[in-house]
């Protein structure tokens, strides 16, 4: 079985699409999910499947909208994913302010990333690299203020979900502890 790790975009966010992580836990259960463990209230999880990320990705989807009425997008990928991008991480410098230093997620390879408008957005002390399908941005001011974070996900024509290097480096420890 792999280990998968779930990020799960647009849950418990500022009140709607509540999902608790008992309920997601229970869910993800009856889809034949093993040593599931989650991460915070926003949609985080460490699990153990059979399947391939694409169709496990949208039976846990499909099962969320039939147990709660709607459909979060889920991006699964392998912890050995995981551990590769946080490897990868072009700004080790600025892992010592965790809230600052945040990792996006892509659906899908961008086919024509707007990296000019990318580079034009970006702050003086704003740091950012596509490396894959993983969007590196160190914004030392915070990312409530990045007007690059607030767009990036338009510029590059995919989805996104974003996790700061806190949650990056939870859900590594408790796929560590998985094995």
């Amino acid at each position: 079985m792999t280990l998968h790790i779930a990020l799960l975009r647009g849950i418990n966010v500022g009140g709607s699409h509540l999902l608790p992580m008992k309920e997601l836990v229970t869910i993800l259960g009856r889809l034949g999910c093993e040593d599931v463990k989650t991460y915070i209230q926003s949609g985080n999880v460490v699990l153990r499947h059979a399947s391939d990320a694409a169709p496990l990705a949208v039976e846990i989807r499909d099962a969320i909208e039939a147990a709660k009425g709607f459909a979060p997008q889920v991006f699964l990928i392998t912890a050995a994913d995981l551990v590769d991008a946080a490897a990868a991480n072009p700004f080790p410098d600025a892992e010592d302010d965790p809230s600052k230093l945040h990792l996006a997620f892509l659906a899908s390879d961008p086919q024509q990333p707007d990296l000019p408008a990318i580079d034009a957005l970006r702050t003086r002390g704003e740091r950012c690299e596509l490396v894959g399908r993983v969007f590196y941005l160190h914004a030392p001011e915070g990312i409530g203020r990045s007007k690059l974070a607030a767009k990036a996900e338009r510029l590059f024509g995919v989805p996104t979900t974003g996790r700061n290097w806190r949650t990056v480096q939870r859900l590594l420890a408790l796929a560590a502890a998985e094995g």
